[in-house]
């Protein structure tokens, strides 16, 4: 892999200033309120959101690349963390939150690999509309599994449906007390929004607290947070056995897998909107130690989620500074006022999940899809999938369909005719441009996939068709500019096309050959394969020019 541009200094060194100050003061407002809504979503205690919080803040503020990534707790992370470990069964609490700190940890490792490894592309493994439509999937889930803290009734049932079926039929019972709380906090937060310094979710937490402390939070039946209790002095690896650290692997890789697709995606997008170099490998590293530290201290785990990175953006940062003012300032918080914390009623804190995730809640980021009408199938079973099958298995899921249809295409056996354009040294497709002229006695194919073990013997099998079908031929060519490297199978199959071709009594040529392809050919032990069939740069260069040439056929495909 190429070597990645190191940071500018002009975007990622400048001096903390003024302006990183004040952001930072006013993102602290919204990510402490968050990190304590997230750790709910992740079915753990409230310190470990603000755990995570400090480690994102500070490892990424000291080690990243972008300026304006925030680093902390995601709604997403927190959901795939809670499947992930429910997904374990027969083990008690104790067992489940060591687990989960297990799954953070290795995540922290396979981050460390990746980096260390340069393996920054690594988030391209999932396609976008898989990402756009688990983000849907995934916030109806999370929005759904706040109700029961909004309206206090909890069915027995926690997947999407059988959940929404229980909360509607139990409607006797619901507390609308907290229901109204939280629908005051939702209108709050969205009219606040427009005003990004203003720390909407803090004042709204700050009057939950006062509700609390007056006692009407007791008079209507509406539960509170609890005790918040930060540990910095033992750091710990979580006590597993040996076939438990084996079990959650692919969970851990999984998890890392959608916290880097998603981290990466705000880092790249807001460093592509102010002209800013990135580098992913340098990030992947920073976000391994980050997870690594929150997990030593039971922690969740941490990405840079794109609300918190916009938020900072528009609070007007400079620098990584602002996100180590933003740590500092919920440290101050946290001394001060941790046993204030603790009186927050949960339906505001559900309140504030519900807008974190709203931005995600518009199905017209699939629009383009369908518009595009590419990948709809794709975007539509992550969606699906999420809600059918859960957070953790509608991921695994939606990846796996991305995979087949991306196999599916390879395995095509589109194969292009050429053709000569007028006078010009072009070759191009027949099908679409019929006054193209092929030369006679030749046959020029282009398969339109690049040739592996799927679909090789497929392609040839096409071609060797249309050369049976084809009298009169004296030369065959074909092109290789779609395959950019052979693996054994193709190698194979080509040197049974090249057999074929030589007992017709033809001349085989290969043209637009890449230059690892001739460098593998050369290797090859055939005798139909010599360095005299690779030799042509260029389609021209294997169909000479000569006097009847160019005058014979009309565009039409062989066969």
């Amino acid at each position: 892999m190429a070597a990645e541009p190191s940071p500018t200094p002009t975007a990622n060194a400048r001096r903390p200033g003024f302006a990183d100050i004040v952001a930072g003061i006013s993102i602290a407002g919204l990510l402490l309120p968050e990190a304590v809504a997230y750790s709910g979503i992740a079915g753990l205690p409230p310190q470990a959101g603000v755990i995570a919080l400090f480690a994102g803040l500070l490892v990424y503020g000291l080690f990243g690349s972008s300026r304006f990534a925030i680093v902390s707790a995601t709604s997403s992370s927190a959901a795939v963390l809670f499947a992930a470990t429910t997904s374990v069964t027969g083990v008690d609490a104790a067992t489940r939150l060591a687990m989960g700190m297990g799954i953070v940890l290795l995540a922290g490792v396979f981050f460390v690999i990746a980096g260390v490894a340069r393996l920054g592309a690594v988030s391209s493994l999932i396609a976008k509309p898989v990402l756009r439509g688990f983000a849907l999937g995934l916030a109806l889930t999370i929005v759904v599994k706040q109700l029961p803290k909004v309206l206090d009734v909890h069915p027995a049932h926690s997947d999407f449906f059988r959940l929404l079926a229980g909360l509607v039929a139990e409607w006797r019972h619901w507390n609308i007390a907290g229901a109204a709380m939280a629908l005051v906090a939702l209108v709050l937060l969205r009219g606040l929004a427009r005003w990004r310094a203003v720390p909407a979710a803090l004042l709204v937490i700050v009057a939950g607290i006062v509700l609390d402390a007056q006692g009407f939070c007791h008079a209507w039946g509406v539960a509170a947070v609890g005790p918040i209790s930060l540990d910095f002095s033992h750091p710990k690896v979580p006590q597993l056995d040996r076939a438990q650290w084996q079990n959650l692997g692919g969970l851990a890789f999984a998890m890392a897998l959608i916290l880097y697709a998603e981290s990466y995606g705000s880092i790249r997008t807001f460093a592509m909107r102010h002209g800013d170099n990135v580098s992913a490998n340098h990030d992947l590293l920073a976000l391994g130690g980050a997870n690594l530290l929150s997990a030593l201290f039971q922690g969740m785990p941490v990405g840079a989620g794109y609300s918190a990175t916009s938020a900072n953006e528009s609070a007007g940062a400079r620098s990584r500074a602002a996100g180590i003012v933003a740590g500092l300032v919920v440290l101050v918080a946290v001394l001060t006022l941790l046993p204030w914390i603790a009186h927050t009623p949960e339906p505001l804190l559900a309140a504030i999940v519900i807008h974190a995730v709203s931005h995600t809640l518009n199905p017209a980021a699939l629009r383009p899809y369908f518009q595009w009408r590419r990948d709809r199938l794709v975007a539509l079973v992550a969606v699906a999938a999420v809600l059918v099958l859960g957070v953790l298995n509608g991921l695994l899921a939606a990846i796996g369909v991305s995979i087949l249809l991306l196999l599916r295409g390879f395995t095509r056996t589109t194969v292009s005719w050429l053709g000569r354009l007028g006078q010009s040294h072009d070759f191009v497709d027949i099908a679409r441009h019929p006054e193209a002229v092929v030369p006679p006695g030749v046959l020029i194919a282009r398969p339109e996939v690049p040739l592996f073990f799927g679909n090789a013997d497929a392609v040839f099998a096409s071609i060797r068709a249309c050369i049976d079908a084809a009298p009169g031929l004296q030369r065959m060519v074909l092109s290789l500019e779609e395959s950019p490297d052979l693996d054994a199978t193709s190698i194979e199959a080509l040197c049974d096309f090249a057999a074929y071709v030589r007992v017709r009594g033809l001349r085989l040529s290969l043209a637009r050959v890449k230059d690892d392809v001739r460098d593998l050919l050369a290797k090859v032990n055939s005798p139909d394969l010599h360095a005299e069939v690779y030799a042509p740069w260029s389609v021209d260069d294997a169909v000479p020019r000569t006097a009847p040439g160019i005058t014979a056929r009309s565009g039409r495909s062989p066969g």
